[in-house]
C-alpha cells in the first residue's frame, strides 16, 4: 500500500506542476483535475473514503463548473471554436489520459483490497466531519461561504451586459 501512496503522491505533484506550467487553460484544467483525483487516491489509501469522495465531488467537480462559467463569461466566439477543434486531437489528451488511467488502476486496487488502512487509524465518517466543521471551525466555514458569495456576485457583475437601458439615458 505504500507503493500506491507514493505513486499517487508523485502523480499529484506532477499534475500540479503541469497545471501551473501549461499556457493553454484547457490543458491546465485537465492536469489540475488529475492532480485532485490523485489526492483523492491518497485519501483512499489512508482509509479516509469520505474525504476522498469530498475531494472528487467538491474540488474536482467545482473546478470544472467554475471553468465552464469562465468560458461562458468570456464568450470567445469563432476563435474558441477553432481552439476546441485543436483540443480534440488525441495527442493533446495523451498525458492527462495516461495519468488518469494510472489513478483509476490505483483506485481499483484500493477499493477492492482486503486489508485495513495503511495508517491503521479509525475511519472518519460524515458525522465527525459535520461536528468538526460546525463546532470549532464554524467561523471559518461562514467566512468561506461569504467569500464564495462575493465571488458569485462579482462573476455575475462581470458577466452581465453593462449597457444602459432606455430609462437610464
Amino acid at each position: 500500500m505504500n507503493l500506491l501512496f507514493y505513486l499517487s503522491s508523485a502523480i499529484a505533484l506532477l499534475g500540479a506542476v503541469l497545471a501551473i506550467s501549461r499556457k493553454n487553460a484547457f490543458h491546465a484544467l485537465l492536469y489540475l483535475v488529475v492532480s485532485l483525483v490523485a489526492v483523492a487516491t491518497i485519501f483512499m489509501s489512508m482509509a479516509a473514503s469520505f474525504a476522498a469522495v469530498l475531494e472528487i465531488i467538491i474540488y474536482a467537480g467545482a473546478i470544472m463548473v467554475l471553468f465552464i462559467f469562465v468560458v461562458m463569461m468570456l464568450n470567445l466566439g469563432q476563435r474558441s471554436t477553432a481552439e476546441e477543434a485543436e483540443l480534440l486531437e488525441p495527442t493533446m489528451w495523451a498525458g492527462p489520459g495516461f495519468l488518469a488511467l494510472v489513478l483509476l488502476l490505483e483506485l481499483t486496487i484500493v477499493a477492492f483490497r482486503v486489508g485495513g488502512a495503511v495508517t491503521g487509524g479509525p475511519e472518519v465518517g460524515p458525522k465527525e466531519v459535520a461536528l468538526s466543521l460546525f463546532g470549532p471551525y464554524l467561523i471559518g466555514v461562514e467566512l468561506a461561504s461569504f467569500l464564495l458569495l462575493a465571488g458569485l456576485v462579482g462573476a455575475f457583475r462581470l458577466g452581465s451586459d453593462a449597457r444602459p437601458t432606455e430609462g437610464d439615458e
